[in-house]
């Protein structure tokens, strides 16, 4: 497995990817204990858990497996979610530094950020910055097979359906604590990225972005 790069901060219209951080967790605490309907198959931290996840994540960037990011709304400088790099693959010769695949996941969003666009600008930054800076082949995306809503979702920012891998990963859904969930893997590959950027840029119909730091 290769090493993740550092994630900077990447600026949007609607939102700002910041690395996280705790200066984060009582943002996180507050958006993880909305309407927690929508999170079925998605593990999301409880409020008195977020501490916890906050250092959890941390310790997976210090060992350069996960660039953790928490999603900061514009409009009220809260965090209002988190997402993540990881699982970072390095070019198989070695004569090529950095990495060739990252998976964009552990990603999720208060019930009032849903819907709202700040999920279709996330992918945006995220995926802009994986192809344009660190010039990766691929970026990976991946659900329970049976999350209808986020496997939607993810074809909605450009990603392609790839199949279903069976027994994957652990389940995340609530009493499957103890078994194994069937994964929807989905990707975008550098030769699409043109066109996927050109269409997430339609969608949320303003200039692109700049990411900083």
């Amino acid at each position: 497995m290769g090493s993740m790069p550092e994630g900077p901060v990447l600026e949007g219209t609607r939102v700002r990817l910041e690395p996280l951080g705790h200066r984060h967790t009582a943002d996180l605490a507050v958006a993880a204990e909305e309407d927690r309907s929508a999170y079925g198959f998605t593990w999301v931290p409880r409020a008195a858990e977020v501490g916890a996840y906050v250092d959890a994540q941390l310790a997976r960037a210090a060992h350069g497996t996960l660039a953790p990011y928490a999603q900061v709304d514009r409009a009220t400088g809260r965090a209002v979610g988190a997402t993540a790099y990881w699982d970072p693959r390095p070019w198989p010769t070695g004569d090529r530094e950095g990495v060739y695949a990252v998976e964009v996941g552990y990603t999720w969003l208060a019930a009032s950020a849903q819907g709202t666009g700040l999920n279709t600008e996330a992918k945006y930054l995220l995926f802009r910055h994986a192809f344009e800076n660190w010039g990766v082949a691929r970026v990976d995306l991946k659900t329970d097979a049976r999350n209808a809503r986020s496997r939607a979702a993810i074809e909605g920012v450009g990603a392609r359906f790839e199949g279903v891998l069976r027994n994957w990963s652990r389940s995340w859904a609530q009493g499957e604590e103890d078994r194994l969930r069937d994964s929807a893997m989905f990707s975008v590959v550098a030769a699409e990225w043109p066109e996927c950027r050109a269409r997430l840029e339609r969608r949320m119909g303003h200039a692109p972005v700049t990411p900083v730091g």
